[in-house]
């Protein structure tokens, strides 16, 4: 028996990868077996990096965290060693967030915090 070497699920399979490749550079985009190699390392990286996402965004949070209490005369970890002493748990999302939206609520966090440390 001949082998198939135009069949429709071999064709789908080419165009399927060939769409993945879109935006690829030279032949990566044109080229079925250099543009297989680009996709699969493409989606290994893209698995890894929406994991990876998620550090990146406390890494963030930590540094506008850090940077506002610096302005009320605290480093970063002794502000959070006065929340955890204080009974305070906010989410470094959350205290992020009110660094950026509502100044005041932060400063109040952070006097809890420095009165926690003091005592």
């Amino acid at each position: 028996m001949s082998r198939a070497i135009d069949g429709s699920k071999r064709k789908e399979h080419r165009k399927k990868i060939l769409k993945q490749a879109k935006g690829f550079r030279g032949r990566r985009r044109t080229n079925y077996k250099t543009a297989k190699d680009a996709v699969a390392k493409a989606l290994s990286y893209a698995y890894r990096d929406r994991r990876d996402r998620k550090g990146d965004f406390r890494k963030i949070w930590i540094i506008r965290i850090s940077a506002a209490c610096r302005q009320v005369g605290l480093s970063y970890s002794r502000f959070i060693d006065g929340l955890n002493k204080a009974g305070i748990a906010i989410n470094r999302k959350v205290l992020a967030n009110l660094v950026i939206e509502d100044e005041e609520a932060f400063k109040a966090i952070a006097e809890k915090a420095k009165q926690a440390l003091g005592a």
